[in-house]
């Protein structure tokens, strides 16, 4: 079963980008959490079906694509990203009909849907693990058993310990310890058994079939552990990013696997991209995982971690795109996902993150935005522990790295919640005061955050100046795609490409300057007498002329 783009709209979406070599070049990415987004069927709980029914509010929202996080069958020990069958869908979040009509009915709209794909763990519940476990030799190669050290091997093999927090081993009833990253739900897969590239080749070539325009691939930068696994020496808990490759993460064998799935991606007539969730360790490292014969885009968190301070934005930005361009890829911008503390609450205040969000678009190369992002939804930070699903909540500290306050379900419509989230409750409780941030209560107002995010989106899509960097061009401004920084005043970014100036500043008292020319977008009010300007506070501008 395949799909055509055949909705006049994917032929002129991200028109810019598609001239210079792919739609996916400066396009602007959704992601739905799918449990949190909409409820079809009154579980409590998002699912396919209230997805498809809330696509129009993508489409008119501007983005190009939509991007998924994972709906298989699962145990849900981490919210999906404990796969027990890749080629199914759970019927917590409906069927594989549902996953076609959704595919359908996106492509009608003009918007692509991306899919998530786990590549680094399965679930326990897995058909190989459940056979590891029974004690298979063939099943066991598929994973990363290993004895233990001690006496009685009564020790981990080595010193790793999970992201989640704790060891990154767990013991079998017959002695053996096996590895597990992340939860002990989630045992790492052995990249160097063939089996694991062949079964994972299989899958991605059914959901492509099914019609999905790519894949996010889920801690692209693991998969492949050096040789040995030598111990860290520090005993600290593991970190998805940090100052230098880290014998489980950021291995040079996992350019090896992204280059036979482009090769996979490629063999398609429709293009299909594939995304990395990539934490490396600087931005020359993550450029490796965008080289011409490896995926199409890779997340720059970089970026999102950055402080709200010129300085470091800049550094940041110049750095991303001197990387990026080196290897003839555009950067790929994000600012929150389902990971981290929105950037609203990260940042300080809804001006900034507003702000953030002008300055992002602005910026050459490809954006996402994460689900609420567009309404200014902030991080919930009181959330009661008896309601709490992030696991690393109970192996951790209780505290640091919690990721449910950035998954309560977005509100809608209505005064009250669930907000018609559902006809149900929402699996995770909203906040009382949330019935001005919903979309129906943000459409039309101008002054809306909902209503800045439309007006960026239809302005980036219209704008020549705000196209991608050029594919196949590669060399050290070659993703800057005409950017040039200008002069500030302290605590102010100005730079400008093709028809378009940007301002951006991060003080919090106005500051004046001379106008870079007509205001057409800004994240506040703005005073110009068309000779000089005054910038609000933590403010960011669009400028023509």
């Amino acid at each position: 079963m395949t799909h055509e783009l055949t909705a006049s709209r994917l032929a002129s979406a991200s028109s810019n980008a598609t001239a210079n070599g792919g739609w996916w070049r400066d396009a602007v990415i959704y992601q739905v959490y799918v449990r949190s987004f909409a409820d079809s069927d009154g579980d409590g709980i998002g699912d396919l079906r209230g997805v498809r029914e809330h696509l129009p509010h993508l489409a008119r929202l501007g983005v190009d694509a939509v991007w998924l996080t994972p709906f298989y069958v699962s145990p849900q020990a981490d919210g999906g990203y404990d796969v027990a069958d890749y080629r199914a869908v759970d019927p917590l979040f409906g069927d594989l009909s549902d996953a076609d009509e959704l595919i359908r009915s996106a492509h009608a709209l003009g918007l692509r849907v991306i899919v998530d794909v786990v590549p680094n763990h399965t679930s326990e519940q897995h058909a190989w693990f459940r056979a590891a476990l029974a004690g298979e030799p063939g099943a066991r190669e598929r994973y990363h058993f290993r004895p233990g050290r001690g006496p009685c091997g009564e020790l981990p093999p080595n010193d790793w310990e999970s992201v989640f927090g704790g060891p990154a081993w767990s013991r079998t009833p017959d002695g053996a310890w096996y590895l597990h990253l992340f939860a002990p739900e989630q045992p790492d897969l052995n990249w160097e058994n063939p089996e694991v590239a062949e079964e994972f080749s299989a899958v991605l070539r059914f959901w492509l079939d099914l019609g999905v325009d790519g894949f996010r691939v889920d801690v692209a930068h693991g998969m492949v552990k050096a040789p040995g696994m030598p111990d860290i020496g520090r005993g600290a808990q593991a970190t998805l990013i940090g100052t230098e490759p880290l014998p489980f993460f950021d291995q040079d064998g996992v350019h090896e696997i992204h280059r036979s799935w482009r090769r996979l991606l490629d063999s398609y007539e429709v293009p299909r991209i594939g995304v990395a969730e990539a934490w490396a360790p600087s931005s020359e490292r993550l450029a490796l995982y965008v080289r011409p014969d490896e995926l199409h885009q890779a997340f720059n968190f970089r970026f999102l971690e950055c402080p709200w301070e010129t300085g470091a934005l800049r550094t940041v930005i110049d750095e991303s795109l001197a990387a990026t361009g080196s290897v003839g890829a555009p950067t790929t911008w994000v600012l929150s996902n389902h990971d981290v503390v929105r950037h609203r609450t990260r940042y300080g205040s809804l001006d900034r993150a507003r702000a953030a969000a002008l300055l992002m678009l602005a910026l050459p190369g490809s954006a996402y935005v994460y689900q609420g992002e567009e309404l200014g939804l902030p991080e919930v930070t009181d959330l009661p522990d008896a309601v709490r699903q992030d696991p690393a909540f109970a192996r951790g500290d209780g505290q640091d790295g919690l990721r449910d306050g950035c998954r309560v379900p977005i509100p809608w419509s209505g005064t009250e919640a669930p907000y018609d989230f559902g006809p149900g409750g929402s699996w995770l409780p909203q906040p009382a005061d949330w019935a001005g941030l919903s979309v129906a209560a943000q459409t039309g107002d101008p002054h809306s955050t909902l209503e800045l995010y439309r007006a960026a989106l239809e302005l980036r899509r219209a704008m020549p100046g705000l196209g991608a960097p050029e594919a196949g061009q590669p060399g050290p401004a070659a993703g800057a795609a005409g950017m040039q920084w200008l002069p500030a005043p302290e605590g102010v970014l100005l730079f400008t490409r093709p028809g378009f100036a940007c301002t951006l500043n991060t003080r919090p008292i106005p500051v004046e300057l001379p106008s870079p020319g007509r205001p057409v977008l800004s994240s506040a009010p703005v005073e110009t007498d068309g000779r000089t300007v005054r910038l609000p506070p933590d403010s960011c501008t669009w400028w023509s002329w």
